[in-house]
């Protein structure tokens, strides 16, 4: 039994940045619109789940490999070898996108408190989310927060217990996984749309190549160190011929890495979908306009608890997304202007870095005076990244098989495959719904 448990430990410590990029997907934006999508059509839309997963896992592996080959940000390496003008063109498409969704998820942690203690306002929740979280980024590492965080995203997995307790109908369940259903309407598409883009997140992008680039860096700084131990010239060519090895190594672990966190994430889409489906849309509640009538669909298995552990998952998943997404966006900004620094980091060693995080929090709090319904406002951040992603896997693509910055670690054939369908996939729908919305 001793035996047992260590294994578990050993192989839960190997793992990196791909499962927090995967807890990360599963954010607000993504319960809501997961739960929109299962309320209004059932299980029509199980089958993304089953589309969604070696696309946005093959999407993900490239940006662990490009993070890990070039040990630098997704900017840095843009900045580094493509032109400016196609640099300013990312930067425009994704920071508008990342702040909506720090908006939406803090608008979304605001209603989700206000439904449990109704005499506040969910402004005033908002608020106290957003000093925490400044307080959290700053003063503690990111790894920090996760150790403590990842806890209160457990109560997703009850989705994953619900169907079970409440009988759908497996065949239909079936059919609804297996057998695509694609209706040409605005409404259709443009959840669809929506779902693909909460899954395949430009955010998680420019986060999965930051933190496979600083691992590296950590790796490379304890290779460097061992190659200048070596005084001879045979000693230094077995030295590289180990880093080469050492690098296969940590390619291999990164793919075992991504693997699993994009699997786990796709269980819960798929588990809340189903949910959805079965208690909501089987009880003709087909629009989800309030976090009320999303925490229903946790009535059948918590009961009276429904509002407080729907209330535990969206705070959960938010205070891990949002210092991904903020983190994300100061990566991005800092890397464009050359400013140093990265989450674990403290603020008098990165200030501009963390600057950048607060004034992206404070803009996204802002916004919740728009007065769009939490709900709305994270269902339109997903549709948003469901038009600016294929730009961005474009680019990606074409990253992943340069050469000149790959060298021996360029995509191979099932990478490309992947990554072109998954491009295709994208356009077709971010296309698709344009035409609806103007047609």
């Amino acid at each position: 039994m001793a035996s047992f448990s260590t294994k578990i430990k050993k192989f839960f410590t190997t793992l990196g940045p791909g499962i927090i990029t995967g807890a990360s997907d599963d954010d607000p934006s993504g319960i809501a619109t997961y739960s929109q999508a299962g309320a209004r059509f059932g299980f029509s839309t199980l089958w993304t789940a089953v589309l969604a997963f070696p696309l946005m896992a093959g999407i993900q592996e490239m940006c662990a490999r490009i993070g890990l080959v070039t040990s630098v940000g997704l900017t840095t390496t843009l900045k580094n070898h493509y032109s400016k003008p196609l640099l300013y063109f990312m930067m425009i498409l994704s920071v508008p996108a990342m702040i909506l969704n720090i908006g939406a998820d803090i608008a979304g942690m605001g209603a989700v408190s206000h439904l449990l203690i109704p005499a506040v306002r969910p402004m005033v929740f908002s608020i106290g989310f957003t000093i925490l979280l400044i307080f959290l980024i700053v003063y503690l590492p990111y790894h920090k927060i996760v150790k403590v965080l990842k806890y209160l995203c457990l109560s997703l997995l009850l989705y994953i217990a619900i169907p079970f307790f409440t009988h759908p109908d497996w065949g239909k369940v079936f059919k609804g996984t297996f057998i695509p259903t694609v209706r040409f309407n605005k409404e259709f598409i443009e959840i669809i749309v929506a779902i693909l883009g909460t899954t395949i997140s430009p955010y998680l992008f420019f986060w999965q190549v930051s933190m496979e680039a600083e691992d590296v860096q950590k790796s490379q700084q304890l290779l460097l160190a061992r190659r200048e131990i070596c005084t001879s010239t045979e000693e230094g060519s077995d030295t590289i011929r180990k880093e080469n090895r050492f690098m296969g190594l940590l390619i291999k672990r990164m793919e075992a890495d991504v693997i699993l966190g994009m699997l786990l994430s796709v269980m819960v889409m798929f588990f809340i979908i189903l949910t959805a489906g079965t208690v909501l849309f089987s009880a003709g509640i087909t629009q989800i306009d309030t976090v009320e009538q999303a925490a229903k669909a946790m009535e059948p298995i918590a009961g009276k608890y429904s509002y407080f552990l729907f209330a535990i998952g969206v705070i959960g998943t938010g205070l891990i997304a949002i210092p991904v997404l903020s983190g994300s966006l100061s990566y991005i900004i800092s890397e464009t202007f050359g400013w140093k620094g990265n989450l674990d980091k403290k603020f008098n060693q990165a200030r501009p870095f963390y600057v950048v995080i607060i004034i992206s929090l404070i803009v996204g709090l802002l916004l919740n005076e728009l007065g769009i319904s939490p709900i709305k406002a994270l269902l339109y951040t997903a549709i948003l990244y469901g038009l600016t992603s294929p730009v961005l896997i474009g680019i990606i693509l074409h990253i992943a098989n340069n050469k000149q910055i790959m060298k021996n670690h360029s995509n191979g054939k099932l990478s490309n495959v992947l990554g072109f369908i998954t491009l295709i996939v994208m356009t077709a729908a971010a296309v698709t719904l344009i035409y609806f919305q103007f047609a």
